[in-house]
């Protein structure tokens, strides 16, 4: 999943920075004197503030995501990591979608989070199935046309 190897990436990142370069610049910044007007010193201990925190997020969100059995996602059903072919009926036009986790959601390209009332409307579904899905701007309805799983996909 490209979402594990993104987070891990950054997780690479923020690490670095916090155990070589914060270091450094608070140590430069403590050179300066006062601390009480060292708008460097807090600066960089505000970024360290930041980046623990991210730090944590993003280890919370890799031991979710490590929980995630690509096995357990149906074969013959619209799940996690799906590519789709829907009719919108109302508007008679093929949209194409994909079905992702949430961080990697890009409704503009396609990339539907399973989260989303589209992607939750769409979970379970199989060619031929007409769905009605209540969307911000109302109620839909979809003809699923084609159907790719994330096992199909791999």
């Amino acid at each position: 999943m490209k979402a594990k190897e993104k987070l891990e990436s950054e997780l690479k990142s923020l690490e670095r920075e916090l155990r070589i370069e914060l270091p450094r610049e608070i140590k430069i910044a403590l050179a300066m004197g006062d601390l009480r007007e060292n708008a460097e010193y807090h600066a960089a201990l505000e970024r360290q503030s930041f980046v623990k925190a991210r730090i944590g997020q993003i280890k919370i969100r890799l031991g979710e995501l490590s929980e995630i059995r690509v096995e357990d996602i149906s074969k013959d059903k619209i799940g996690l990591g799906s590519l789709l072919t829907v009719l919108d009926l109302k508007e008679d036009k093929e949209i194409s979608y994909e079905i992702v986790l949430s961080d990697e959601a890009d409704p503009a390209n396609g990339k539907i989070s399973i989260t989303s009332p589209l992607g939750r409307g769409f979970v379970g579904k199989e060619p031929g199935d007409e769905v009605t899905i209540q969307v911000p701007s109302g109620l839909r309805n979809y003809e699923i046309l084609t159907l790719k799983t994330i096992h199909e996909r791999e």
